[in-house]
């Protein structure tokens, strides 16, 4: 699996740009989910409602969340959970190795967790003698590619139809012929259902944690998350610390935001509350039942005053009406989380120093925050990186000479308005037609797309002949 790294930002943008396909793909699932939410939103009035109680919970959940935790390992305790805390990545994927290979477990299935993926755990099973078994589709078409997700919800985003076709022909034991979704989602299921219930311990992650029950939530459409907790006789839940709520009626209003804001519905296919192992007069369920706890870079975002990134519910829908992502996909970021808040969380999981470079993938536009189910202030928080990267002077030399340049130039006005002047006149050279299509010092731009052409006059000369045109009664 070959694997984009942050550092390696600016390359990765490029071969995403040379890809002639790829935009069109990503466009066509983000433009669908775009306007299923807006559809969901517009028959859900009290969703205005719903964001500031879901904000005012993750708040408060966030500012006590050592009570919280103490609360919800005593509960989890109470029910029979063993609760193990990891300081970092490598510590909750450690953890979780060493629960399976005291099982003697040799097969291991999985239902899609982005902390999972956060933590290096596909990798550390890869590199393991335990077989990994992804159970969601999108990341059962993954695995069998070789691919990182693409994006939190729709993993398999940048695959086509034709993609799966060809690489469930080339891995199922009895593929389906036909190109029909329908057809292909059986083959998967033939594929799959065997090894759901010859597993032999299931691992989940959670989008809520609750501290009055010591309970785990999930929140599917494939069913594929009870079958991989309730067949094997053990259950290994990976979640970050900041997933606690304080109870069933603060989780409620958080699950009425997320499946709208994730995929337009009103309502996932299953929402599963997990107490535990079974107990003595269930029919199923594992007979045991770890929690692994989460900190990786959390409690620094606390300290850094990045708390409202600790909101995220992790929906998906920044990215989706991303223009920045909408062109270059998820693998560009290189980081497990892409977009607007995979640009926020990649400099506390990685390093400001390494991954500087994405908090400059965004246009500012205020898209992100506008549609963001629990009101994270998305640019806010980007200017504020960017901001920590200048004064610890991580930014190359030739952006900290551009920016210093301008500054110069911006105090003085006469001598900017002239070089605005010339810039237009200089730029309609190249014009063909209303685009540029090659220009010095443009390259990094008209390398994959055209450059409009600008208009005759500059944004000052036309604001003030129109306030000249304004005080003249014209």
């Amino acid at each position: 699996m070959q694997v984009n790294k942050p550092e390696d930002f600016y390359n990765n943008v490029s071969k995403a740009l040379a890809q002639p396909d790829l935009k069109m793909i990503i466009r066509r699932t983000t433009d669908k989910a775009e306007k299923k939410r807006a559809e969901a939103i517009a028959d859900f009035p009290e969703f205005e409602n719903a964001r500031a109680q879901g904000q005012k919970v993750k708040d408060h959940t966030i500012k006590y969340m050592d009570h919280y935790l103490a609360e919800f390992e005593k509960n989890a305790l109470a029910q029979g959970t063993i609760v193990h805390w990891a300081s970092t990545g490598e510590e909750a994927s450690k953890i979780v190795l060493d629960i399976c290979r005291q099982h003697k477990a040799k097969k291991v299935t999985r239902s899609k967790s982005m902390l999972g993926e956060e933590i290096g755990l596909t990798h550390a099973f890869d590199n393991s003698e335990i077989e990994r078994i992804e159970t969601d589709l999108a990341e059962h078409i993954i695995q069998l590619a070789g691919d990182p997700p693409s994006h939190i919800v729709w993993p398999a985003m940048h695959r086509s139809r034709e993609d799966v076709v060809r690489l469930f022909r080339e891995f199922h034991a009895d593929p389906t012929y036909s190109e029909e979704i329908t057809d292909l989602v059986r083959s998967a299921r033939r594929d799959l259902r065997t090894k759901f219930l010859t597993s032999d311990i299931g691992i989940s992650g959670s989008n809520f944690l609750l501290a009055d029950s010591g309970s785990t939530c999930t929140v599917t459409n494939e069913g594929n998350a009870e079958l991989t907790i309730t067949p094997p006789k053990v259950h290994i839940v990976t979640a970050g610390i900041e997933k606690l709520v304080p109870s069933m009626a603060h989780a409620v209003p958080l699950l009425r935001l997320l499946t709208r804001s994730a995929t337009g519905a009103e309502i996932t296919q299953y929402i599963t509350f997990h107490n535990g192992p079974k107990r003595s007069d269930d029919a199923d369920g594992p007979e045991e039942c770890h929690i692994v706890l989460v900190d990786n870079g959390r409690t620094k975002m606390l300290a850094d005053g990045m708390e409202e990134m600790l909101r995220c519910i992790r929906c998906g829908a920044c990215m989706n009406h991303c223009v920045v992502y909408k062109h270059i996909g998820g693998h560009a970021y290189g980081s497990v989380y892409p977009g607007p808040m995979g640009s926020v969380l990649t400099p506390h999981l990685d390093s400001l120093e390494v991954a500087n470079k994405q908090t400059h993938a965004c246009t500012l536009n205020g898209r992100c925050e506008e549609v963001c189910p629990v009101n994270i202030p998305l640019p806010k928080l980007l200017r504020s990186l960017r901001a920590r990267s200048w004064q610890k002077k991580y930014e190359p030399l030739t952006n900290r000479f551009v920016v210093q340049a301008f500054a110069a130039l911006a105090k003085r006005p006469r001598v900017f308005q002239l070089l605005c002047s010339c810039g237009v006149v200089f730029m309609k050279l190249f014009s063909r037609q209303g685009w540029i299509k090659y220009m010095p010092l443009t390259s990094g731009w008209t390398r994959n797309r055209d450059l409009i052409e600008p208009e005759s006059k500059t944004f000052m000369q036309q604001y003030k002949k129109m306030k000249k045109a304004k005080s003249s009664g014209v």
